[in-house]
């Protein structure tokens, strides 16, 4: 039993690793966070932090602000999957970065299970509300 979860921590760092590797796609200055949507073994999406396609590559304003129209890593590889022929019914999310609230209600809705996330966020309202619809969380620090 043991070999197996040791299995699954390998694999699951490796797919988080592979997530902070995708962030780097990320053109946000403040904070680059990446996604994978995991299912059977497969990778069926993937997302970073970003302004909306057909919009201009600039995530902050003159103030360094985040605009209000930047999609989270997650919230861009749920609607990647959803404009697929993939399902995300039971699968993993691995992300950068622990889930915002908003970004917990599309993982709840989509029918994500698990959510392995490698940087703890000051605010937990996202993590409190996934644990309250039963979904798995892990969070594993990582090294780049």
């Amino acid at each position: 039993m043991g070999e197996k979860i040791d299995k699954q921590l390998e694999l699951d760092k490796r797919y988080l690793r592979m997530a902070l590797i995708w962030a780097e796609n990320s053109y946000c200055l403040r904070r680059q966070v990446g996604a994978l949507i995991v299912k059977d073994n497969r990778i069926i999406s993937d997302g970073f932090n970003g302004t909306p396609s057909g919009f201009e590559n600039v995530c902050e304003d003159e103030n360094n602000v985040t605009k209000p129209y930047v999609l989270h890593a997650e919230a861009n590889a749920i609607t990647k999957v959803a404009a697929s022929s993939n399902s995300s019914k039971d699968a993993t999310i691995y992300v950068t970065s622990a889930p915002c609230i908003e970004c917990a209600k599309l993982i709840i809705q989509s029918g994500i299970r698990r959510v392995v996330y490698s940087e703890k966020y000051r605010v937990e309202d996202g993590l409190k509300l996934l644990e309250r619809a039963g979904i798995t969380l892990d969070y594993i620090g990582i090294t780049e």
